[in-house]
């Protein structure tokens, strides 16, 4: 034994390096026990001993590092699992029928003529995963509140509705509807789970994998929320999110569980279907998942609960005294398990069994029958209940479990563990007929052998039926069920915005601090003040929005138990576990998470949020689109700012930062409604208008993107005669020119208007030319109401034709029309064919890069000599002026010089 001066003073593993050893003596006698156990009982035992004292530490509170991994068997021994409630026969024959119907559905949507595919495989790892919980601990809605939330495996929805025909939700003929929602409408039903194409049916989006796990950790987040801020009780809430252990490849899977551990989150599960395969081949052919994920978990904070093995191994297990079999578990990778689960008995036999005489004798009296039938606990309801039940029940952290299944199980040798089994969709008669025989079911070969197999059902008075439908009845109701019970909010009248519209003065303010200035009074009132949710990854002071921090304060469920630093400021960074603002850290992703789940809370909880999520442009739409196209998904609502917005506005801070394409992106999603304010009053227009399309009356679900940006600008007041409706359909005339010989017309949006101001004056001044300014408050806007309008004269030619908004509008404007923003051009050419006349866009095109404003616009061409230029340009296209104007132009104003510009506005974070 070395002496303490010989030993490296430095112990790993997460003990202290620097405790001094007060009774040397007395370690000693440890250590001396353990090496005795090693010598004289084997380094297995000695493990065990280990093992147990670790336990035991635990138990009695003395702090000791967590193990990154435990071996490979079953959290909960078989002496501590519970009763099991359930009547397992009746159980397993629902779930033979779920089987078959799931199969023969996606099966039957590949019949000639259709061929829209489907996936079987994941649903037949999965589905007694999914047959616990629907009979034992999923909730419903039927007592009023949001009762559980389940994030379905996108891939297992064939086995969500073939469960919901047995129970007459879904019919046959929407069966055979699967995948063909406009062909079979009304019966139609989406491929995964889509809210928006099944909105009484269906909650989460999940197929877009790695997003299913990262909306149930903000899921049951808000749950917290809303229970602290007093909006909703969600405490009988709990939300299950089903992975697959493929899916935990993407870095949304893994990359916010620090969050869900750090605030106590014991009201989520997660549940990964450990099924060792991804779409193609093995997760982890040459290591194990399990314990990888295992590792990640309980390194994050989690509670973890492997559920590895059936029944059938507890005897082998039970006789296991050496740790022999465990150590073989522990040393097998998962390719090979994989290979197991389609191989003989006899193969198993030889290559698990045969290398160890202790081995080979564990399993001496079991036929090959037996050893092929040694399954995966993922398949089994008793041992799937008792780890439902542990995690229902543990305190503090929130729980994963990970249970290992089989690809396909139960579809026959075809299928099972095979690596192509999940591209694969039909079932042969052969295929079929062992399916059945497998599942015991009822159905004669002359059905599976004319034409389409057919579906099964025990009938409606059955044991087996009648069975489901008194557990959901004493569960609360059926799921998955999508109940929107909110009722319109009371909507703040014109005196909360009136601020808006007297302008900024003197003062120059940025679009930003206008919006903010518009959310602070909202927040005020009385009605729905507290149903804002002000969401911002790491940036609130950049926004503007520490102003909101003394009296709204930061939600953190363990309040502030630190004296913060900048305590003695006015604006001093508060938080509270009653805080209304989440303040997410530096994750967009996180951003959004929360952003959906506010958003969606009116139907999720019958109590609407109204989230207010605010972010650098540059890093929403381009960063997380992902995740805004499952916000439309799932019917979300709420208002998404894209803040230091333009491809020239922030330009000090470079390319990464020059947002010059949001606006396209957010006009890619059909639910999203964009709009590009350059004043104040505009924003309170479209907020007004926001908030009354999305919780007034007839509520529709949409959600606003608004860009706003940090450039100070003097902001006027609304004028008396304003055109709102044309602040809210996308274009107005803002200011008429004085004079000239030649008409022409500016379109702008944002912060390119106060450019395009300038335009007209000099055009006057220089070039005898007139020149109306419009406001574009939204290009996106526009364009939907002209496609819709050509689409209604394209199928309606008998009718009166409609005509688009913005040909309304510039119909009897004078002269060219040149558009202008700080976004590409592509953005204001969404409307060119529909603008009469000439039409010519200057736009911000290309990477962006730092230098001061004035030199980044006149790098684009698109500040207000620029904008000269342009109008001339169209001129002289229509024979109004002579073309040799437009290279003096260009001298006059030295255009091809980057340098000759003014620095322009400086500053201005907010």
């Amino acid at each position: 034994m070395a002496s303490g001066s010989d030993r490296n003073p430095i112990i790993i593993g997460g003990l202290p390096s620097q405790v001094p050893d007060f009774d040397p003596e007395e370690t000693q006698e440890w250590l001396d026990s353990l090496d005795a156990a090693v010598d004289e009982r084997g380094r297995e035992r000695a493990r065990y001993l280990m093992l147990r004292l670790i336990e035991r530490a635990r138990e009695k509170r003395v702090a000791v590092p967590e193990m990154r991994s435990t071996d490979y068997v079953n959290t909960i021994a078989t002496k501590d699992e519970p009763f099991f409630p359930g009547n397992e026969e009746i159980e397993r024959k629902i779930l033979n029928a779920t089987r078959w119907n799931a199969a023969v559905m996606v099966s039957r949507a590949q019949r000639p003529g259709i061929g829209v595919g489907g996936h079987i495989a994941t649903f037949a790892s999965s589905a007694s995963l999914y047959d616990v919980g629907f009979n034992h601990f999923f909730r419903g809605k039927d007592d009023g509140k949001g009762g559980d939330q389940i994030f379905f495996q996108g891939h297992a929805s064939p086995g969500v509705y073939a469960r919901a025909y047995l129970l007459d939700r879904l019919t046959e003929t929407q069966l055979d509807a699967f995948r063909q929602e406009k062909s079979k409408f009304p019966n139609g039903l989406s491929s995964y789970p889509h809210p928006r194409l099944m909105p009484d049916f269906w909650e989460f989006p999940t197929v877009s994998m790695g997003l299913g796990p990262l909306g149930a950790i903000y899921q049951a987040r808000m749950n917290r929320y809303m229970e602290a801020r007093g909006i909703a009780d969600t405490s009988d809430s709990h939300v299950w999110a089903y992975l697959g252990d493929g899916e935990m490849d993407e870095p949304e899977s893994l990359g916010q569980l620090s969050l869900a551990a750090r605030e106590g989150l014991d009201n989520l599960t997660f549940v990964v279907n450990c099924n060792l395969q991804r779409l193609d081949g093995p997760v982890r052919g040459n290591g194990k998942i399990m314990q990888e994920l295992e590792s990640q978990f309980r390194g994050a904070g989690w509670n973890v609960i492997k559920l590895v093995w059936d029944r059938s191994w507890d005897p082998l297990l039970a006789q296991d005294r050496d740790g022999v079999l465990v150590n073989k578990l522990n040393t097998t990778p998962d390719g090979q398990f994989q290979t197991y689960a389609t191989e003989t008995g006899a193969y198993i036999r030889e290559h698990f069994f045969g290398d160890d005489h202790r081995l080979r004798a564990m399993v001496e009296n079991m036929t090959d029958h037996q050893i092929q039938h040694l399954g995966r606990g993922g398949h089994d309801h008793k041992k799937i209940y008792a780890a439902y039940a542990a995690a229902k029940a543990h305190k503090g952290q929130p729980t994963v479990i990970l249970a290992q299944t089989v690809k396909g199980w139960t579809l026959g040798p075809n299928f099972e563990g095979r690596n192509a089994t999940h591209q694969m969709k039909k079932l042969t008669v052969e295929d079929l007929k062992g399916f059945r025989d497998r599942l015991h079911l009822p159905i004669p070969d002359k059905d599976l052998e004319d034409g389409l197999p057919p579906y099964y059902h025990p009938g409606r008075d059955s044991e087996e039926i009648q069975y489901m439908h008194d557990r959901r009845k004493g569960l609360g109701g059926y799921v998955p069920t999508r109940v929107v019970r909110a009722k319109p909010l009371p909507l703040p009248d014109d005196k909360a915005y009136a601020g808006a519209k007297k302008g900024s003065g003197q003062q120059k303010i940025a679009t930003t601090m206008a919006f903010v200035r518009v959310l602070k009074d909202l927040m005020r009132d009385k009605e729905i003040g507290k149903r804002f949710v002000p969401i911002a990854p790491d940036e609130y002071r950049t926004f503007g929005m520490d102003a909101f921090f003394p009296s709204a304060k930061i939600y953190n469920p363990l309040g502030q138990i630190y004296e913060s630093v900048d305590r003695e400021l006015l604006l001093a960074y508060k938080e509270s576990p009653t805080g209304q603002m989440l303040h997410d850290g530096i994750s967009e992703a996180g951003c959004t998470a929360s952003l959906i789940a506010a958003g969606s809370a009116y139907a999720t909880h019958g109590e609407p949020l109204i989230p207010i999520y605010v972010f650098y442009s540059m890093f929403g739409f381009q960063r997380t689109g992902d995740q805004f196209w499952q916000m439309a998904d799932q019917l979300a609502r709420g208002f998404v700012l894209g803040a230091t917005a333009g491809r020239t506005t922030l330009t000090g801070e470079g390319l990464q930062h020059a947002d010059g394409h949001s606006q396209l992106l957010a006009s890619t999603n059909p639910a999203c409604v964009a709009y590009d304010p350059a004043y104040g009053y505009e924003i309170a227009h479209i907020v007004k208008d926001g908030l009354r399309r999305m919780y007034g009356e007839n509520s529709e679900d949409v959600f606003y993107y608004l860009t706003v940006y940090n450039e100070p600008i003097q902001h006027p007041a609304e004028p008396a005669d304003v055109d709102a409706e044309g602040i809210l359909k996308g274009l107005y005339r803002f200011k008429q020119g004085e004079k000239g010989e030649h008409a022409a017309q500016i379109l702008a949006s944002g912060v390119a208007v106060p450019w395009a101001l300038e335009a007209p004056q000099i055009l006057a001044d220089e070039w005898n030319v007139k020149a109306d300014v419009w406001s574009a408050t939204s290009w996106n806007e526009l364009r939907r109401d002209a496609v819709e309008a050509e689409e209604h004269n394209l199928l309606h030619p008998e009718e009166e034709q409609r005509v688009p908004y913005v040909t309304q509008k510039l119909a009897d404007a004078e002269g060219p029309k040149v558009a202008v923003s700080d976004w590409m051009r592509a953005v204001p050419d969404q409307i060119a064919r529909w603008v009469p006349g000439t039409y010519q866009s200057l736009g911000a095109d290309g990477f962006g890069f730092a230098d001061t404003r004035g030199a980044a616009r006149r790098f684009f061409h698109i500040d207000a000599q620029s904008i000269v230029l342009g109008v001339l340009t169209e001129l002289a296209k229509e024979g109004k002026v002579d073309r040799s104007l437009l290279k003096q132009a260009i001298d006059r104003y030295q255009l091809l010089d980057v340098a000759a510009a003014e620095a322009g506005e400086a500053g201005g974070d907010a």
